[in-house]
């Protein structure tokens, strides 16, 4: 048999957590169990790797001490890792002992925290431990501890060894449930792999010059288009433009995310289309506009307009553009320019 501690907490030298642990490693000794303790800030660089060690272990301990609020960061990102890279199948059959204690408040939060987790990932739980002490010295000055510790860590050899079980919980339902929608379908092999590409910064950095440089690459082989992002737009307006009976009318169309106002001017059978300049763009969005209509949107609702998906005035009712104006012209807009 053998037990993995993972310990969650900052590693500072009067933790009480340190002092179970210690404690309940040395009871494992005498049952002839082994033991391994990964301390999670030790391993803070390398944590979507820590699941591969739950493959080694029989029944796991977690570890962590509440100095403030909830179970510590270093769990949580352990945690994750498990939800993420774990053989779940492994899981299914490791037993998971919670082990929290607090200095301040919040102890059995903790544990359930812990409980749930473990539940939700498909394992199977130990009965935990939890309490609140100031110091070590409390353990230490108080007999009575150390044996409700050692009880603890008799009972997770015992579930480990008779392989206890529960009535089923929610949670376990729930797991299935978000695993089907949610979950990558690796297989184990390739989660351990996975994992360990995540925790190279190396491969990683490499991973993001890639795509720097396949970006470019591509605005290289558009040519034009990539100097000039957004140049469809001017066409399809152009291509689209179907003169109506009315006045003259000037629209300024401000792309949000691609820093860039589109401006169209209308005079009965003649069209104009072009970007204004940084100084145009601000004109047109002052007090004093010399535009009808102002609209503001996004590159993609821009892009499903000109492509027929989508017309400003139904774009507007719904809120996916903003405008400012005379309100009646918008509509005037899908006359002028029937998309589609």
């Amino acid at each position: 048999m053998k037990i993995n501690i993972y310990y969650g907490g900052r590693g500072v030298l009067d933790d009480p957590t340190l002092y179970v642990l210690d404690k309940m490693t040395a009871v494992f000794a005498e049952l002839n169990v082994e033991t391994a303790r990964y301390n999670i800030y030790e391993n803070r660089n390398r944590i979507s790797t820590l699941p591969e060690t739950l493959s080694e272990a029989d029944g796991i301990i977690l570890a962590t001490t509440v100095e403030w609020l909830g179970i510590g960061g270093y769990m949580m990102e352990f945690l994750d890792a498990c939800w993420l890279y774990a053989d779940r199948d492994r899981i299914r059959n490791i037993y998971m002992q919670p082990v929290v204690i607090s200095t301040t408040t919040g102890e059995r939060e903790g544990m359930l925290t812990l409980e749930n987790a473990w539940e939700t990932l498909g394992g199977p739980l130990a009965p935990g431990l939890c309490g609140y002490v100031p110091t070590p010295a409390e353990f230490e000055a108080n007999r009575e501890y150390g044996k409700v510790i050692e009880k603890k860590a008799e009972s997770l050899y015992r579930s480990v060894s008779q392989k206890t079980r529960d009535l089923p919980t929610s949670n376990t339902a729930v797991t299935k449930t978000v695993q089907r929608s949610q979950r990558m379908q690796l297989t184990p092999q390739e989660s351990e792999q996975l994992s360990r590409y995540v925790s190279d910064d190396t491969y990683v950095k490499k991973q993001k010059e890639d795509i720097i440089e396949l970006s470019s690459m591509y605005r290289n082989m558009m040519g034009g288009e990539a100097d000039n992002p957004g140049s469809q737009f001017t066409e399809a307006f152009e291509n689209a433009f179907t003169p109506q009976n009315g006045d003259a009318v000037a629209y300024a169309i401000e792309v949000t995310d691609d820093a860039k106002t589109i401006a169209l001017f209308i005079n009965g059978s003649e069209f104009a289309c072009r970007y204004l300049t940084d100084a145009e763009a601000a004109d047109a969005n002052g007090a004093e506009s010399r535009y009808e209509v102002c609209i503001r949107t996004t590159e993609k609702i821009l892009n499903d307009i000109t492509n027929g998906r989508e017309t400003f005035m139904r774009a507007f009712s719904t809120g996916d553009i903003n405008a400012r104006g005379d309100f009646p012209l918008i509509r005037t807009l899908d006359d002028y320019f029937p998309f589609g």
